[in-house]
């Protein structure tokens, strides 16, 4: 079944907010194998020009890919989990991610389209904190394999 189109251009607004915590971006940088000392050490991230530790780059995944898991359950959209892969993502960042920051992230449906028998769904999350300060802009493509696929 394919996609349904009409879910273009939808937002959704964000269910609750994420605290970073110091210990959640030591975990994820040991998780990823990092050991820059601005992802573990105060000392090292106030050297380093940052109020306190930060995360790696990819450590937004840990609130996006939940809100991707909202939209992509909605039957609605006709979106069959067993035929999907993640095509792509990118992270545009405003400034780091730091301990203590508290997290929103609204999700939006930019474009669902079809080729070569495949459908594509490319989903833009834009991540504040609670005060409202743009943090980062992700972006995702998710490919739905066709029936011949």
């Amino acid at each position: 079944m394919p996609l349904d189109p009409s879910f273009a251009g939808r937002t959704y607004p964000p269910s609750g907010s994420y605290e970073v915590s110091r210990e959640k971006i030591a975990e994820f940088a040991e998780a990823i194998g990092d050991e820059n000392p601005v992802f573990r050490d105060p000392e090292a991230a106030r050297a380093a020009g940052h109020p306190d530790v930060i995360a790696p780059p990819t450590f937004l995944t840990i609130i996006n890919i939940p809100s991707i898991n909202k939209i992509v359950a909605d039957p609605e959209l006709g979106l069959d989990y067993s035929r999907m892969v993640h095509g792509d993502q990118s992270f545009r960042y405003s400034r780091p991610v730091r301990a203590g920051d508290r997290l929103e992230l609204t999700t939006h449906i930019e474009e669902i389209f079809a080729r070569a028998g495949n459908d594509f769904l490319n989903v833009r999350a834009e991540i504040t904190t609670v005060e409202g300060e743009h943090v980062c802009t992700t972006r995702a493509q998710l490919v739905v394999r066709g029936e011949d696929a």
